[in-house]
C-alpha cells in the first residue's frame, strides 16, 4: 500500500507539473499561432527573430541559475533554502539589470538600421518582458526543491488568464504586435508571481545556516561557466536559423520556419516540465545509488520521452493539412510538407534529454558541452551551405542533423562516465532496479 501510495504522489506531482509548464507555455504557444494568424508573414518573421533572443537570454539564465538551484538546493542547501534564495535573489536582480541593459542597446540599434522593421519594437518587448518572466521561474523553482508543484500550477492558472485577457484586449483594440504581446508575457508573469513570493516570505523554513551571496554565487559559476556554454551551444541549431533563414531568404521564411517549429512546442515544453521535477531526483539517485543509478535512470527516461514523441508525431502527421489550417487559418500551408523533418529532429532532441539530464544530475556539465558543440558545429558546418542552397528545407536538414549528432554524442560520454565509475566502484549490478523515493510530502 506505502508503495501505491508512493506512486499515487509522483503521478500527481508530476502532473501538477505538467499542468504548469502546459498553462504557462501553453499561453506563449497561443500567442504564436495568434500572432502568425493575423500578423504578416514579414512581421512574425521579425517576431520569430526576436523570440529566438528571447530563447536564448532563458537558456543562459537557466544554465546560471536555475539548474544549479535544482541541483545544490535539494543536498548542499537543504537546509538553508530561505537564505539561499535570498542570495539567488540579489543574483536575479543583477542579471536582470544586465539582460534589460542590453536589449534596450540591440532594440535601438535595429530601429536605427531599419525603424520600418517590427524587429526593434520585439526587442524592446523583451526588454521590458524578461527580467518578469525569469523572476517568475526562479520563484517557481523554489517549490520544486521542495517536491511541492501545487502553487506553481495555481499561479500557473493566473497567468493563463492573464494573457488571456490581455490578447483579448489588444485584439479588440488593434494593439496585438510583437511588442505588446511580449509585453503581456511580463506583465502576466509578474501578477502570478506576486503571490508565490508572499507565500514563500510566510511558509518557507528559517535557514539553519546563512549563505552568503559570494558563497552562492562562486558554487553557481562552478557549475554554470560549463553549462552556460552549452545552453548557448545548444540553442545555436535551432536559434541561429531564423537569422539565417532571414539573412539568405527574407523575413517571411523566417516567419515560415517558425509556424513550422510551434509544432513541436508541446512536446518540448511539456517535457521541460517534467524535467523541473525530475533532475533533483536524478540528483538524489546519483548520491544515493551512485553512476550505476543514474545510468538506468537516464535509460528510463529516454525511452519514455521518445515513446512518448513518436506517439504525438505520429498522430500529428496523419492530420497535419488540417492542423495548418486550423491554427493558421489556412496560412503557410505551403510548407507543411516539411513536418515530418521537424518530427524527426523532435524525437532525436527527446532522446538527448535522458542523459542529458543524467549529466546535470552527476555534475558533469563538461559532458553536455561537448555534446552540444558537437551539435552546434554539425549544424553550422551544414546549415550555412543548405540554407543558402534550399532555403528553409536545407535548414529544417541541418537542425535535425544536428540533433541526431548531439544525441550520439552525449550517449557515449555518458556511458563512457558510467563504465568508469564501475570499473573503479561498482556500485549496482545489471539486474539491480530502484524505486522512487517513498518520503516525499504529500502536501502541495
Amino acid at each position: 500500500m506505502t508503495s501505491k501510495n508512493t506512486v499515487v504522489r509522483w503521478v500527481t506531482k508530476g502532473g501538477l507539473a505538467v499542468l504548469d509548464q502546459g498553462l504557462t507555455t501553453g499561453s506563449n504557444f497561443l500567442i504564436s499561432i495568434l500572432l502568425a494568424r493575423w500578423l504578416t508573414a514579414e512581421q512574425y518573421g521579425a517576431y520569430a527573430v526576436a523570440l529566438a533572443v528571447y530563447l536564448l537570454i532563458i537558456m543562459l539564465y537557466q544554465s546560471l541559475l536555475l539548474e544549479p538551484m535544482a541541483v545544490y538546493g535539494p543536498s548542499a542547501y537543504r537546509d538553508r533554502l530561505r537564505s539561499y534564495f535570498k542570495s539567488l535573489w540579489s543574483l536575479h536582480l543583477a542579471a536582470s539589470l544586465l539582460i534589460f541593459s542590453l536589449l534596450v542597446v540591440s532594440a535601438g540599434i535595429a530601429f536605427r538600421v531599419n525603424s520600418a522593421s517590427s524587429v526593434g519594437g520585439a526587442l524592446a518587448g523583451i526588454a521590458l518582458a524578461a527580467p518578469l518572466v525569469l523572476m517568475s521561474w526562479l520563484v517557481k523553482r523554489v517549490f520544486y526543491l521542495q517536491l511541492s508543484p501545487g502553487p506553481p500550477a495555481a499561479a500557473a492558472v493566473v497567468y493563463c488568464g492573464l494573457i488571456l485577457a490581455g490578447l483579448v484586449v489588444a485584439h479588440r483594440y488593434s494593439l496585438l504586435s510583437p511588442f505588446s504581446a511580449l509585453l503581456l508575457m511580463g506583465i502576466a508573469a509578474l501578477g502570478a508571481t506576486i503571490p508565490l513570493v508572499l507565500y514563500l516570505m510566510r511558509d518557507l523554513p528559517a535557514a539553519a545556516g546563512a549563505v552568503s551571496l559570494s558563497e552562492a554565487g562562486l558554487r553557481h559559476w562552478g557549475y554554470g561557466r560549463w553549462a552556460v556554454g552549452s545552453s548557448a551551444l545548444q540553442w545555436v541549431p535551432n536559434g541561429i536559423f531564423y537569422a539565417i533563414v532571414s539573412t539568405f531568404s527574407g523575413m517571411a521564411e523566417a516567419g515560415q520556419l517558425r509556424a513550422l517549429m510551434n509544432f513541436s512546442a508541446p512536446v518540448f515544453q511539456g517535457y521541460a516540465a517534467l524535467v523541473s521535477l525530475l533532475l533533483p531526483y536524478a540528483a538524489r539517485i546519483h548520491d544515493q545509488q551512485g553512476s550505476a543509478g543514474s545510468g538506468i535512470f537516464s535509460r528510463r527516461v529516454t525511452w519514455l520521452f521518445v515513446s512518448g514523441a513518436i506517439v504525438y508525431w505520429s498522430a500529428l502527421l496523419l492530420f497535419r493539412e488540417p492542423a495548418f489550417h486550423g491554427l493558421y487559418s489556412g496560412k503557410y500551408s505551403e510548407v507543411a510538407y516539411l513536418l515530418p523533418i521537424v518530427a524527426l529532429g523532435s524525437i532525436f532532441w527527446c532522446a538527448f534529454v535522458g542523459p542529458a539530464t543524467a549529466l546535470r544530475a552527476m555534475d558533469s556539465p563538461a559532458s553536455i558541452l561537448v555534446a552540444t558543440m558537437i551539435a552546434a558545429v554539425a549544424s553550422v558546418a551544414v546549415g550555412v551551405p543548405a540554407t543558402w542552397a534550399f532555403g528553409i528545407k536545407g535548414a529544417l536538414w541541418a537542425i535535425t542533423l544536428s540533433q541526431a549528432s548531439g544525441f550520439v554524442a552525449i550517449q557515449l560520454l555518458l556511458q563512457k562516465k558510467v563504465q568508469k565509475a564501475a570499473a573503479q566502484a561498482p556500485v549496482l549490478g545489471l539486474g539491480t532496479t530502484f524505486e522512487f523515493p517513498s518520503d516525499i510530502s504529500s502536501n502541495d
